[in-house]
């Protein structure tokens, strides 16, 4: 029974981590952290960018769970912090990988779920400055936007 309670533990952290980032994005990126994010909106010269500062901000609450987890023998903590790690990953192939190409691989898609996602983050990029953007989540995509998509293809 322990290992159903440790995926669902897993399972509701990548769920919520949906949620927690597009929080963070939208209150902290476009407001007091803005200085780390900008050069995200604005591309700059050079492979890394202060944005890149985010995947240890979000990295740490994840270690901080299979750490303790492990040490005081919680299993459902270690589970929550394996949950907001796979959200990473899947928040760097998609956003580093899928959207904005930093590895040139999985440049095209025919899906029209994977063509909203990439819309939807195109759409918030046309904001330049910390005011004015929209859409700060990113795997969340409307259903419209979705049937949208697949009439175009």
């Amino acid at each position: 029974m322990t290992w159903m309670m440790d995926v669902f533990f897993g399972v509701l952290a990548y769920v919520l981590m949906e949620g927690a980032a597009w929080a963070a994005h939208k209150y902290l990126m476009h407001g007091p952290l803005w200085f780390l994010h900008a050069d995200h909106h604005t591309k700059e010269p050079g492979f890394f960018e202060k944005n890149d500062y985010f995947f240890l901000i979000f990295a740490i609450p994840s270690w901080l769970c299979i750490m303790l987890g492990m040490m005081y023998g919680v299993s459902e903590s270690v589970a929550f912090g394996l949950g907001i790690a796979a959200y990473g990953f899947t928040y760097f192939l998609v956003h580093e990988i899928f959207i904005h190409q930093r590895f040139r691989f999985l440049q095209r898609s025919n899906s029209p779920y994977w063509n909203a996602v990439r819309l939807k983050h195109k759409l918030h990029h046309k904001s330049l400055t910390k005011d004015g953007a929209e859409h700060f989540g990113l795997l969340w995509v409307p259903l419209d936007w979705i049937r949208a998509q697949k009439k175009k293809a």
